[in-house]
């Protein structure tokens, strides 16, 4: 284990400020199993100088014209473009993820939250009627909500927290944020570049800590009226009952349990290598990702073959490796669990077609502490199965055979999850059909993964409540009020 004077050691970033906190906790390096970084263990003493701090930059920051906030948020991407290797690097070494997939995919998008939402904001606009009769007039406007509360994940730790900062900041609000303990090094380094993009103090606060400790106190605070969480469903229903008291305004993005379907009439030289990346990308670790494959029957033998065949070529190692396709798992603990259940559904009599429990992993001397895992592939295994219900949230996906296109869609439907879906077919009535009927927020049909940031995203039933984008985004962020004139 690394020895403390070794590691990395975070404060929080309060009213423009770093400030030590009176203790710490131990973040690992996942790839080798040794503690490297010290974050903060806030709390309420805390979250309650946050509060002042964002209270206080408020009626300047609110103030600002849009145009002159966006000058401000462009810059901040600029100024993180600028050093996307090192947020890359950082962001590989926290998480566990591929360095590949950081360069390519986390830091990227974290610049571009940012740029969309200096953009986007600009051009939103609001309702008028006029009621002649009455000599009336009524228009609305969108005022800020104050203070926002943002809490992300450990899985996209920057993408996810700039999707949140961008466009609360750009709508006028001041707001503070808790990153995961487990993930935190990236937003410490946007802390950095704050100032030099012309943030006064107060605006965008970092508290760093434990959900259950800082996270609830931020939650629970009076003086902030809104809150937008990514995380777990168990999780979520916390942040509810906690919030429910002071009537907050809430957007959750929660659990998912993803099925694609695959008609006989796919493709399966895109399909296949869709699907894999879809159900192995970031580990497994992504909310999106494909848990449940449900294959026509004709083609079941085919699929299963091949898809087979392609998850075995993912290689599994050391995430600072750029010919790494799977690298470590976030924690002990997480691995522990995800593994947890394959054997669950050997005890339920499911057949393990690779990975954990059927293949050998083989890693470098300098991985073996690391909490890494092979792609798994689990068949023949009944719905109702713990691993075809619950969000695993690991490299390992259930294949299925279905008949019918009403059966699929029944059984697709037949978890307590409703976030996204995957179609494939070549039947474009078909695929209309069956992405309507589907219960969830996201169907992409062809293709996984492509987003355009102007339309809604979110989740259904247990998946979530509210959703996100240019002009949800917006409407979340600010408060709408109408005003009559009478002429």
């Amino acid at each position: 284990m690394a020895s403390s004077k070794a590691a990395l050691v975070l404060e929080n970033y309060i009213g423009g400020q770093f400030v030590p906190c009176a203790s710490y906790l131990d973040s690992y390096d996942p790839s080798i199993g040794e503690v490297y970084c010290k974050v903060p263990d806030s709390g309420e003493e805390e979250v309650e100088a946050a509060v002042k701090a964002a209270q206080n930059a408020f009626p300047g920051w609110s103030a600002k014209s849009p145009q002159d906030r966006s000058k401000i948020v462009s810059k901040l991407a600029d100024l993180i473009e600028e050093d996307l290797e090192s947020f890359a690097q950082a962001e590989s070494k926290d998480q566990g993820k591929t360095i590949t997939f950081a360069r390519m995919v986390d830091i990227p998008r974290a610049i571009y939250n940012f740029r969309f939402f200096s953009s986007s904001i600009l051009h939103q606009t609001t309702e008028s009627t006029q009621m002649d009769h009455m000599d009336c007039m009524h228009y609305t406007v969108r005022t800020p909500v104050g203070i926002a509360g943002l809490i992300s994940p450990w899985n996209l730790p920057l993408y996810l927290l700039t999707w949140k900062i961008a466009p609360a900041i750009m709508c006028g609000n001041t707001v503070i944020a808790k990153p995961s303990e487990m993930t935190s090094v990236t937003a410490w380094m946007m802390c950095k570049l704050l100032d030099k993009a012309g943030f006064p103090p107060g605006v965008v606060n970092i508290i760093f800590g434990h959900g259950s400790k800082a996270g609830d106190a931020l939650v629970s605070h009076p003086k902030v009226p809104l809150i937008s969480f990514t995380g777990s469903t168990l999780t979520g229903q916390r942040i509810i009952e906690r919030s429910a008291p002071f009537c907050k305004k809430l957007s959750l993005e929660l659990g998912g349990k993803n099925p694609a379907i695959i008609f006989q009439d796919a493709n399966l030289d895109e399909c296949i290598p869709a699907t894999v990346r879809s159900s192995f990308a970031n580990q497994g670790e992504i909310c999106l990702c494909t848990s449940r494959i449900f294959v026509q029957r004709t083609i079941y033998s085919e699929f299963l073959k091949r898809f087979v065949e392609a998850a075995k070529k993912w290689k599994v190692g050391s995430p600072s490796d750029p010919t790494t396709d799977v690298g470590a798992l976030i924690s002990k603990e997480h691995l522990a669990k995800v593994k947890n259940y394959i054997k669950k559904a050997q005890e339920e009599g499911a057949r393990i077609l690779c990975g954990e429990g059927k293949d050998l992993l083989f890693l470098h001397p300098t991985d073996q502490n690391g909490y890494f895992m092979l792609p798994t592939v689990i068949a023949d295994i009944e719905d109702n199965s713990c691993c075809m219900q619950d969000e695993i949230f690991g490299p390992v996906t259930c294949i299925t055979v279905f008949d019918t296109e009403e059966e699929v869609i029944t059984r697709a439907n037949g978890v307590k999850y409703g976030l996204a879906a995957t179609v494939w077919s070549s039947n474009v009535g078909q695929v209309h059909r069956v992405a309507k009927r589907l219960q969830c927020g996201l169907v992409w049909t062809n293709c996984w993964l492509i987003r355009d940031l102007n339309l809604p995203f979110g989740g259904t039933k247990a998946s979530g409540i509210g959703r996100e984008g240019a002009k949800d985004s917006y409407e979340f962020f600010t408060e709408s009020k109408t005003i009559t004139i009478k002429h």
